[in-house]
């Protein structure tokens, strides 16, 4: 049961991962002419999830290691809400305040959802991973889907376009609840009891001595900077998340110049979340059984250059089949990239500390792509020089995620905080990344579920 309601909280989080962004570009231009916007502030607005991504995600970690995982998602989640409402109450104040604190809630469930899993499930981190970002597919495309018939039917309303994702996310906080329960309990496994009825964690020094934070399975500092490795994944974040967003925010916009209704933009849009949902579960399964994932990684850029291509300079007939490889090469890299914060991590807490890394300088970089591509199409008043600039990126993101996808681990840095796992135990894989999330689990299964740093 406790497994079921993990499952269905990682998914529940998962899908208002994306859709209070998705839903925006659809009625980009309807929004600038309701609340008087200028080209610019609309360039901001597209840019600003992502900016709020790199700046909060830096913080995300150390949130964690204070309050323990579980908890601060609960606080992401409702804070989310908040910032929903409030764009959707008063858009004409609120607009970019509601947006930042939408967007900071989602860097946290960005950063945390990874870690967590690998800590309370690594044997079966691929699956989950692959699950969550399912449900964040889903909720793009219904992001994507609902904007222009909302504004339609109910005649224009901005606070019901900005504001009705709130509904998701406060379904989602309630089905959250169980595991903020589980997370506010000492969580110690089996092996750390053994040595506190010993009364010596191994080295003469009680326990709690040595893993201050054990009881509630908070991640300890890793200093994963330092690793080229590290930037290799987390260039390859940025990059990919910058081709995301810039065709994100643009893409309908895009499309309407050349002549495509604004419906039609939004339904291509939708139709690229398709594309993700087809292989959201396939890749990173498919990832943790091999070692390298280099032969993922080329097919995966690849798909991204040719279906920006098609969906741009293609004749329109061919829109539907280009925009479902976008989406599919999209999420394939956004699955590769998530999936390497935990499969080049030896440990959960190297895995928060990279994935807070990779996240903070990947969105910083990211950020970069919906505004210089809006402000170079108002400079131009063409959209070949900002189209030609994201082939540029792509080519960045192919480099170093082949890079990132060879098979090396990042160093170990001793027992997770409450695993009770010495060094050479769960997760001591150098040679081999996929297996480094399979021995986790089975090194913690020998105690019993609890025994990876909380209750399965």
């Amino acid at each position: 049961m406790e497994r079921t309601l993990f499952i269905v909280g990682v998914v529940a989080l998962g899908f208002n991962l994306r859709g209070a962004i998705t839903s925006l570009p659809p009625v980009f231009p309807e929004l600038q002419t309701s609340l008087h916007l200028s080209g610019a502030t609309i360039s901001l607005l597209a840019a600003a999830p992502v900016i709020v991504f790199g700046v909060v995600s830096a913080f995300a970690a150390s949130l964690a290691r204070r309050a323990g995982e579980e908890r601060v998602l609960l606080g992401a989640i409702i804070a989310l809400v908040a910032g929903l409402v409030a764009r959707g109450a008063a858009p004409g104040a609120l607009l970019f305040p509601g947006t930042i604190l939408a967007s900071a809630a989602i860097a946290v469930m960005n950063v945390l959802l990874s870690s967590l899993i690998k800590r309370r499930w690594p044997e079966r981190a691929g699956f989950l991973i692959g699950l969550y970002i399912t449900a964040l597919s889903v909720g793009a495309i219904v992001g994507s889907l609902v904007s222009v018939p909302l504004w339609t039917s109910t005649g224009g309303s901005v606070a019901l376009t900005l504001g009705w994702m709130a509904a998701p996310a406060a379904l989602a906080a309630l089905l959250w609840l169980p595991q903020a329960r589980v997370g506010s309990v000492a969580l110690v496994p089996r092996a750390a009891a053994a040595s506190l009825r010993a009364g010596s964690a191994g080295d003469g020094r009680p326990p709690a001595v040595r893993h201050p934070r054990a009881a509630a399975g908070r991640p300890a500092r890793v200093a994963v900077y330092r690793y080229a490795l590290a930037w290799y994944v987390t260039i390859f974040m940025g990059m990919q998340s910058l081709v995301y967003y810039a065709t994100l925010s643009w893409l309908p916009s895009i499309l309407r110049s050349r002549g495509d209704s604004a419906a039609w933009a939004g339904d291509l849009l939708a139709l690229t979340g398709v594309g993700n949902l087809a292989v959201s579960l396939i890749v990173p399964v498919a990832a943790q059984r091999m070692r390298s994932q280099v032969i993922l990684m080329v097919p995966t850029v690849l798909a991204v250059a040719c279906g920006m291509a098609g969906l741009v300079y293609a004749p329109r007939g061919g829109a539907v089949a280009w925009a479902l490889i976008l989406g599919a090469g999209q999420n394939a890299a956004l699955a590769l990239a998530i999936f390497f914060t935990a499969a080049r991590s030896p440990r959960a807490a190297t895995a928060a500390s990279l994935s807070s890394l990779a996240q903070a300088v990947g969105y910083l970089l990211a950020s970069a792509g919906p505004l210089e591509v809006g402000l170079l199409h108002t400079a131009t008043g063409s959209w070949t020089v900002p189209v030609v600039l994201l082939f540029g990126f792509t080519a960045v993101m192919l480099v170093f995620g082949v890079l990132a996808a060879r098979p090396r681990m990042l160093p170990d840095p001793g027992p997770d905080p409450g695993s009770g796992l010495g060094p050479g135990s769960a997760g001591d894989s150098a040679g081999d990344p996929a297996r480094g999330l399979e021995s986790a689990g089975e090194a913690g299964s020998a105690g019993g579920p609890e025994s990876i740093g909380g209750t399965a």
